[in-house]
């Protein structure tokens, strides 16, 4: 099993990190060193995210990183980390 980050993850992942850092680049260089541990650990664990609520497919799961929802797909031999929202935003379906 493996993580592959879609582009809109990483684009997300990418104005997320730019804005924590216009106030404090040291927490966006921990967020940003934390998130990616986040979805490093869904290698060996793809199944610990809970299913999400709003989109209701199993195969859809997310686990939290502070604040952020990191939203991804379980595959048979990939998780694909789809978006990373922040946790009082709406999940758009077109992103998953």
């Amino acid at each position: 099993m493996k993580v592959r980050w879609s582009p809109l993850a990483l684009d997300r992942a990418a104005e997320a990190y730019a804005y924590i850092a216009s106030d404090d680049p040291n927490a966006a260089e921990r967020w940003l060193a934390g998130l990616l541990e986040a979805g490093g650990s869904l290698v060996d664990f793809p199944e610990r995210g809970r299913a999400v609520p709003e989109i209701g497919r199993t195969e859809i799961r997310e686990v939290f990183h502070g604040a952020y929802r990191v939203v991804y797909r379980v595959d048979p031999t990939e998780v694909v980390v789809l978006t990373v929202r922040h946790g009082r935003r709406l999940l758009d379906d077109r992103e998953v």
